[in-house]
């Protein structure tokens, strides 16, 4: 057995980090007992029993040393060795628990005191030095490598190990059930920057921030960065915290803020994932980091460096120093289709499925989820049908701001040629613009954002609204339709902030956006004369600002055309003006809504020329027509026919203020012949 003046550690002057380190819990165990049984200790046959017992322990087994690297990783002391030692070894063996609690006082079994600890590694108790190791900055806690139970005096109280702590020292490496929603599995991807994320990582650069949109691929790059360096690498998302199902709430400037508890719950987990990392020797790459800002100083020392995961620039009022800043890179088509690729066995690829912005997370996601749904509902369309459906319920996310219009494709929409072609070239830009702007920063430059936007003008019902739901459904994307109603503010900088909420969610999600009646939002600056003029022009002034950052997708709606800020012609990638349909798309629109009813009646046969030829409305009046027909057969009993089709043109006209044709349209009886 060895002495006590054996066991003692390095001077306290040494505290450093020492590379190799160990201590001989054992022997201190059995040093201490000699001290009391040499003052007649009521316990000292049971305890003299129990260091017989673990005399014959092997002597590499996990009770009695830290795993391997663990002081080196967590920049620990000789001092702080002792400590989780002793802490380690009353957690995971059961005699040491039975020692430890008697040498501290107690009648049986229990956790060593922070004296007992101290006493152990043979250092007082009043020591600077050893109240410094227990400092909630210093590794121990700031780590909470271990924790100290009780409110009394600190040599007093009880030194208590994590259950994660001691799982991972006799080699479990299950992370805790509380982190498993955060984990996530993504394919590494060597694009963009990763050098320069591998040297930052080399270096010991202790936060690295990717700043990227929606569906880019920062993760995959810095696990590609990572396995560059042979280094192992936890990859969690902080938005799949359960805690932010609780709507956030309203602060007093406006701007949506976390409550008390989801603010501490999301600290509670971050704390967790930097312990597991720092645990299993892992970098840390984390999505969501930003949802943290306020808290962001627990990374400023952290052991091993964390990458973090954003859709925002990093803020220099986030209390810590400047990190590595990197550009997130965006999946070119190819990369997507190469992740598509095994989805869909290696078959052909369109370009709508490879134009979905999904980062290769999200692909995963989808693809598993469109399986699933084609095996559950047993479907024999093809793959992709699923795959642009389970992409629209990803990408619609929390929000409620979603028009839900059901399926609408461009088939439906009957429009001149003219514009139906240049409806498909704004398609066209959206299913290409990857790889245009991989081409070079023509579309990025001045701050420009990557996005497009479009102007829909033209008289009600000429399909405006129709027309952005076929680009939104096309594109496998959803539609936010803003409701200015709430959105514009007579409050002096209400509406700016309105707005930016707008543009911010649409920019997390996969969706377009899409403003209705834009001229009262968009309209014409006007000449200061006042206050009220002032502050008008400062928010078209921001809008104008807001939409070239934008990254997504824009449709604006209007029914006035020249009510608009002639400064926003030249934001506009595409302006498209839907006309009042003439004859023959007229007679397109008829047969398009009329083939739409279950029910026609073949005695009174329906006259499509002579509607069309007659009746100089919208798309949207034919429909409401058709649709007001058919309601009036069904409750009739009967088919849909001439008749019926005439008295709801005679209501719609009178609803619109109009006076009907005239002749025979006027009386509600009108000659037809079977079309």
């Amino acid at each position: 057995m060895e002495s006590a003046a054996s066991l003692s550690l390095l001077s306290i002057d040494e505290s450093r980090v020492v590379v190799g380190a160990t201590f001989n819990l054992r022997g201190a165990i059995a040093a201490a007992v000699q001290v009391r049984n040499d003052m007649h200790w009521q316990h000292q046959e049971i305890a003299e029993a129990a260091v017989g017992v673990l005399a014959h322990e092997p002597a590499d087994a996990a009770a009695w040393q830290l795993p391997s690297g663990w002081a080196e990783r967590f920049g620990l002391c000789a001092i702080d060795i002792a400590l989780l030692t002793t802490a380690l070894a009353a957690e995971l063996h059961p005699t040491v628990h039975l020692l430890t609690g008697l040498l501290a006082g107690d009648a049986g079994p229990g956790r060593p005191t922070v004296a007992l600890a101290l006493e152990l590694a043979g250092i007082s108790p009043t020591a600077p030095a050893a109240r410094a190791r227990l400092h909630s900055l210093a590794p121990l806690l700031r780590l909470r490598l271990i924790a100290l139970d009780g409110a009394d005096a600190l040599h007093s109280r009880r030194i208590r190990v994590p259950c994660r702590v001691a799982s991972q020292a006799i080699g479990d490496d299950l992370p805790p059930a509380s982190l498993l929603p955060l984990l996530v599995s993504l394919p590494s991807i060597p694009l963009g920057s990763v050098e320069l994320v591998a040297s930052a990582l080399e270096e010991g650069q202790p936060l690295i921030w990717i700043q990227g949109p929606a569906g880019s691929a920062g993760a995959s790059m810095a696990l590609a960065a990572c396995q560059m360096l042979d280094a192992a690498a936890l990859v969690a998302d902080l938005h799949r915290h359960p805690s932010l199902l609780e709507r956030p709430e309203m602060g007093e400037n406006g701007m949506l803020q976390r409550s008390t508890s989801q603010a501490e719950s999301l600290q509670q987990s971050l704390a967790e994932l930097v312990m597991e990392s720092c645990l299993t020797g892992s970098i840390l790459i984390i999505h969501g980091l930003e949802l943290l800002s306020g808290s962001l100083s627990m990374l400023a020392a952290t052991p091993l460096p964390v990458i973090a995961v954003s859709a925002e620039r990093w803020n220099p009022l986030w209390g810590i120093d400047l990190p590595v800043c990197v550009h997130a890179p965006t999946l070119s088509v190819a990369d997507r289709e190469n992740l598509w690729s095994p989805v869909l066995d290696g078959g052909g690829i369109s370009r709508d499925i490879s134009a979905l912005r999904l980062s290769p997370e999200n692909i995963g996601i989808v693809s598993r989820h469109a399986r699933l749904m084609r095996r559950l509902a047993a479907r024999a369309h093809p793959l992709e049908v699923e795959i642009r459906t389970s992409a629209r319920q990803l990408g619609r996310g929390p929000s409620n701001q979603f028009a839900d219009a059901g399926s609408v494709r461009m088939s439906d929409l009957v429009l001149p040629e003219r514009i139906a072609a240049e409806v498909q070239r704004l398609l066209d830009w959206a299913r290409y613009r990857d790889e245009v702007l991989a081409q070079g920063p023509l579309q990025g430059k001045g701050g420009k954002g990557g996005g497009i936007c479009a102007l829909f003008s033209g008289g009600p019902g000429t399909g405006k609204t129709l027309a952005a739901h076929a680009v939104a459904d096309t594109l496998g994307m959803d539609l936010i339709q803003v409701d200015l109603s709430g959105v514009v503010s007579k409050y002096i900088g209400e509406t700016e902030k309105n707005l930016e909420k707008v543009f911010t969610e649409a920019e997390s999600l996969n969706a377009v956006l899409f403003f209705d009646e834009a001229d009262s939002l968009f309209g014409t600056r006007s000449s200061v004369k006042d206050s009220n003029d002032r502050y008008a022009n400062q928010e078209v002034a921001y809008l104008l600002q807001r939409m070239e950052q934008f990254d997504g997708i824009t449709v604006l709606a209007t029914n006035l055309r020249g009510n608009l800020d002639p400064a926003f012609a030249r934001r506009l990638h595409f302006i498209i003006a839907f006309p009042d349909p003439d004859v023959p798309t007229r007679q397109r629109l008829w047969q398009h809504h009329i083939e739409s009813i279950g029910r026609l009646d073949q005695k009174d046969p329906i006259t499509v020329d002579s509607l069309a030829g007659a009746l100089e409305i919208a798309g949207g009046d034919i429909r409401n027509i058709v649709l007001s027909a058919a309601y009036a057969a069904t409750a009739e009993g009967e088919g849909v026919g001439m008749r019926h089709l005439v008295a709801a043109v005679l209501r719609e006209y009178t609803k619109l203020g109009r006076r009907p044709p005239g002749g025979p349209w006027q009386s509600g009886s009108v000659h037809h012949s079977k079309a």
